[in-house]
């Protein structure tokens, strides 16, 4: 099962307050080149790309990039120049041009699922980096959760929304549990479509797993592999961290 269906993604996934903005600011303010890992369908990459940035979108999801292509193609004229999209893994990419920014947004970096593949990618990274480049992404540090709810949640409703084509209404439910031995989330997604007259049509699986690092790890983690931290912010407004929830790391590559 996969959490990401392409029917779903853009309107279930629909990112954290602040975050685009954040991201196309910080690749107008390093220029050009920037390489986004994790892209997905173009949420953060399409802004970019039209606010004039010269963007490398990679992605594991040929069904994701194939959405931000049909993005890109009915966007402004001109922005399909700004945007390559390649498809490849972000552990283990090997492209032939250096970037003055990398981004991984929305949690994505949590998708590595074990310490040795995080080292791996943030090597990667900075194999591709130019001198003095930076590093920009965000995590989630589930202590708060875990206090309030424990390790595991049951069966619950997360959210509905209506699917634009079919004009039915999405349910969607979940359940979640914490592993805190290897500090993996997994969660088990249901999307319940409801037609017009109250009747339950179709149901469709998803289950997402994620690794979440605290901050001192990731600080360990990004040292290690040549970065040094510049900023740690608890929110896409720039407020400090308080110690978990939702990190937003800044780090330059050394040398």
């Amino acid at each position: 099962m996969k959490a990401y269906h392409g029917r779903f993604y853009d309107l279930y996934f629909t990112g954290l307050a602040g975050d685009v903005d954040f991201y196309v600011e910080e690749a107008l303010e390093a220029g050009a080149p920037v390489l986004e890992l994790g892209c997905g369908t173009g949420r953060i990459l399409v802004p970019s790309a039209l606010a004039g940035v010269r963007i490398t979108g990679l992605d594991l999801a040929a069904e994701l990039l194939q959405s931000a292509r049909q993005k890109l193609a009915a966007a402004d004229p001109g922005v399909e120049q700004n945007a390559t999209l390649i498809q490849g893994d972000m552990a283990a990419f090997a492209l032939d041009q250096s970037f003055g920014l990398v981004t991984i947004p929305y949690r994505t970096f949590q998708h590595l699922l074990h310490p040795v593949d995080q080292q791996q990618a943030l090597e990667c990274i900075g194999k591709h980096l130019k001198k003095d480049g930076l590093l920009v992404f965000n995590t989630f540090d589930p202590l708060g959760d875990m206090a309030s709810a424990g390790f595991a949640r049951g069966l619950q409703k997360d959210t509905d929304f209506i699917d634009p084509v079919t004009g039915n209404r999405i349910l969607v439910w979940f359940c979640r549990d914490y592993d805190p031995q290897i500090q993996l989330l997994e969660q088990e997604l249901i999307y319940e479509e409801v037609d017009k007259r109250g009747q339950t049509v179709s149901r469709t699986c998803g289950q997402l797993v994620l690794r979440y690092t605290f901050s001192w790890e990731m600080q360990y983690l990004l040292e290690r592999c040549g970065f040094v931290l510049e900023a740690l912010y608890g929110d896409f407004q720039g407020g400090a961290f308080p110690g978990y929830g939702e990190q937003i790391w800044v780090a330059r590559k050394l040398g």
